[in-house]
């Protein structure tokens, strides 16, 4: 993490000190300190301070193994006891000294009080608010990824000690952003597995991993959601709780379920929380193939399965699934399911054992699984002031470091998407005035996105460019909806400005959780505003994107009076400092589009609800993201600008690539496309790529260098995938080598109609930047 923070600038805001004074009776104190106790004391079982008894239950032995103290602890309970710890506000059995503990946390970019599980009160006012995920997801650089996961369990863990936070989050989101209008698009890594997959194992190892690295032991648990092929909220009034996916075991093998799969085998995550909709008629939650089968079988968790917050109560009631409640309990137990956001299972799982739709044996398997996790938090192992993080506290919130660090976040992930000559970066010297215009250029909560905490503070755009240069503010819309826009205010700023920065886009009012979007236009009069002080400006005029999805914003990309165009996703707290950063060229842009950005034209004709990943020539359909689409884009997965001039040169690659197959392998005789990926082909079957890059240009900065493949045309392959990404710092004139290591049967293999991965034979066109490089596959 110090790598990150040594490149952050100089310009720091200075500490606030708050000085409270009381002027209360000795009566009044007594209360206060009374309740400030209250509210400063982690929940914590195994407290020998209280029971002294406690230390002779073989659950609160340290010295004993997790599996031997969890067997204690089940064998102790009676069955209405076990049930108490099957929802997510788990009771108390204070006979044996457990307290209550509420499992639902959330920690999606930042801690955050959505969720029972955290509460920001004057002790600890605010966390750190990084940007929201799509962003993050757009710098391409793992590291980072796992530095605010680490940044985030210490906020978590000093807020724990001190009574304000649980010990158990239910982030990160790692669905695929399949189609440009979901609401909740903004909060995942975007439409790409393999970058799905990176995001969300590294994010997860910086939540979980202890300062020790023992992987028995959490700093907190993380949780990956919403498992499977969940990526419709609201749609035209076709809602999550009702909606089935209808999805192909290709798409579900080699798009959906890719993220979770390394989310729980690379991530080690400690849950996977399954999801409102159905899969192929099937609700997630009740599904004994996807639960049991996959996450526990082929995957194995070391951890629990947690449902979306009543998603069994939504099974009964809403897709009416089973015909008594009694029913749905038991399903979803023999399902998998650990444990219930919710009070479903508290209501009906004991009438369900007791009508023999369960035996009791199912349920201590469920709370097995959830106590070895609060085992492995220390939950059980006495005051946490004597363990690993006892020390921190409210001073390890917030602080400097950790601001800098969401600022440095938001920085990576900004992309330029379009730069004239001439226009940016904007010298701080030589612009003496600047108009700031759009209803997003003084916004504060709109940065920070949904699941959100409170930050530690804001710095507006308008704010971050008003510490470079003398601005002019008009906010020419009321809101994002932009009904009237104050077109002539606008322009007549722009006409006297040296530059012309229009800060625009949405906020969570036309994208969030229940709501997706429609239209991928800029709302209202957005387009008109733009427009018009376009051709009013004087300077250079800058175009600054504020969303979570892609907009069809092909006016301005073709507008040769929009001289530079930068989308900024939900920047963070810090969000209005980096966009300075930026513009006035403190930082070299080096974020990448995480997703394509579609033109109209594609939802006016695509259904959001057409799960299908694949073109369909025989009904036009245009397939998804840019592995299939067909289509015209206004800007693709992976797009994005720098200040400098970067080249890349292919410094070692093969041409050729055999596959070992035993002599009566059934390819030696008779043709084949592909080969199955099986261990004894694939076996340390790998080549190296090394790519030389060079900045050209006088700017230093990062670089994202993708290493992509074009397969064979076999079992409706994609027309381009990614098989690698790395960040690399060049100073200006300098260059770099770059080493991929290409694992054949994992990297050039493809998914069949079946779900099985083959290895295609036959020519891979592989890509980096604007080079190919053509490789034959052969046995």
């Amino acid at each position: 993490m110090t790598t990150l923070f040594s490149s952050v600038l100089q310009n720091r805001a200075p500490k606030v000190s708050v000085f409270i004074f009381f002027l209360i009776s000795l009566h009044c104190l007594s209360l206060i300190s009374v309740r400030v106790l209250a509210q400063t004391s982690p929940v914590f079982a195994c407290d020998a301070t209280k029971d002294p008894q406690v230390a002779s239950y073989g659950f609160c032995d340290t010295k004993l193994g997790t599996d031997a103290r969890v067997a204690d602890l089940v064998h102790r309970l009676t069955l209405q006891e076990k049930i108490l710890f099957i929802v997510n506000s788990a009771g108390s059995v204070s006979r044996i000294g457990i307290p209550k503990y509420e499992w639902w946390s959330e920690a999606l970019h930042g801690v955050s009080n959505v969720g029972p599980g955290t509460k920001f009160t004057s002790l600890v006012p605010g966390a750190t608010s990084f940007p929201q995920v799509i962003l993050t997801a757009a710098s391409f650089n793992t590291s980072l990824y796992e530095a605010i996961g680490k940044v985030v369990s210490t906020e978590a863990r000093a807020m724990y000690n001190v009574g304000l936070a649980g010990l158990t989050y239910w982030s990160p989101n790692i669905n695929i952003f399949r189609d440009p209008r979901w609401g909740r698009g903004q909060e995942t890594p975007g439409e790409d597995p393999l970058l799905a997959s990176k995001y969300g194992s590294s994010y997860v190892k910086g939540l979980q991993q202890t300062d020790g690295g023992d992987p028995s032991r959490l700093k907190v648990a993380a949780c990956c959601k919403h498992y499977t092929a969940y990526d419709v909220d609201n749609w035209k009034g076709i809602e999550r709780y009702t909606f089935d996916a209808v999805v192909t075991q290709q798409d579900l093998d080699d798009t959906f379920q890719p993220p979770f799969k390394s989310c729980v085998i690379d991530g080690n995550v400690a849950s996977v929380m399954c999801s409102y909709n159905k899969v192929n008629g099937k609700p997630t939650c009740a599904d004994p193939d996807l639960l049991a089968g996959v996450i526990r079988g082929q995957w194995k968790l070391n951890g629990y399965i947690v449902s979306d917050c009543d998603s069994v109560d939504v099974l009964f009631k809403n897709q009416h699934y089973t015909k008594t409640p009694e029913e749905a309990a038991a399903k979803v137990i023999l399902a998998g399911l650990d444990l219930n956001c919710g009070s479903f299972l508290g209501q009906h799982t004991e009438a369900a054992v007791k009508a023999g739709l369960l035996n009791e044996s199912a349920i201590d398997k469920a709370v097995t699984n959830n106590f070895a996790t609060l085992m492995r938090l220390g939950f059980f192992d006495g005051d946490p002031g004597k363990q690993p993080y006892g020390k921190l506290g409210p001073k390890d919130v917030c602080t400097r470091e950790h601001q800098e660090l969401a600022r440095e976040a938001a920085r990576q992930g900004i992309v330029l998407l379009k730069n004239s000559p001439g226009s940016l970066p904007l010298s701080p010297t030589a612009i003496k005035t600047l108009a700031v215009i759009g209803p997003n250029a003084n916004v504060t909560k709109t940065m920070i996105g949904n699941y959100e905490g409170i930050p530690c503070k804001y710095t507006t755009p308008l704010q971050g460019l008003t510490t470079s240069v003398a601005t002019n503010y008009v906010p020419g819309c009321t809101n994002v909806a932009c009904g009237t826009a104050q077109v002539d205010d606008a322009k007549k700023a722009a006409a006297s400005a040296d530059a012309t920065v229009l800060v625009m886009g949405i906020d969570q009012s036309q994208e969030r959780e229940s709501f997706d979007r429609v239209s991928l236009l800029l709302p209202g009069q957005q387009p008109l505003l733009i427009t018009e002080v376009a051709k009013a400006a004087k300077g250079p005029v800058i175009l600054v994107i504020m969303s979570g999805g892609g907009f069809d914003i092909s006016f301005a990309k073709n507008d040769d009076k929009i001289t530079s165009i930068l989308w900024v996703g939900y920047p963070g707290e810090a969000g209005g400092a980096a966009i300075a950063d930026v513009i006035f060229g403190y930082y070299n842009p080096s974020g990448r589009l995480p997703m394509t950005w579609y033109p109209q034209s594609y939802v006016d004709k695509v259904p959001m609800t057409n799960m299908n990943m694949r073109p369909d020539p025989s009904n036009g359909y245009p397939g998804r993201t840019y592995r299939f689409y067909t289509g015209e884009t206004i800007y693709t997965f992976g797009d994005g600008l720098s200040y400098s001039k970067i080249t890349h040169e292919l410094a070692k690659a093969p041409r050729l690539v055999s596959i070992p197959l035993e002599e009566d392998h059934v390819c030696r005789s008779s043709e084949c496309k592909s080969v199955e990926a099986v261990e004894q082909s694939c076996k340390n079957l790998a080549f190296d790529i090394h790519v030389r890059v060079q900045n050209r240009g006088k700017y230093g900065g990062s670089h994202t260098v993708f290493l992509f493949s074009s397969p064979p045309s076999v079992h409706n392959s994609p027309q381009k995938h990614l098989l690698g990404f790395e960040k690399v710092s060049l100073t200006g004139k300098s260059e770099t080598l770059v080493r991929f290591k290409v694992d054949v049967c994992k990297d050039l293999s493809v998914v069949d109609e079946l779900g099985s991965r083959k290895v295609a034979l036959g020519q891979h066109l592989l890509h980096v930047g604007s080079l190919k490089h053509s490789l034959t596959v052969r046995i």
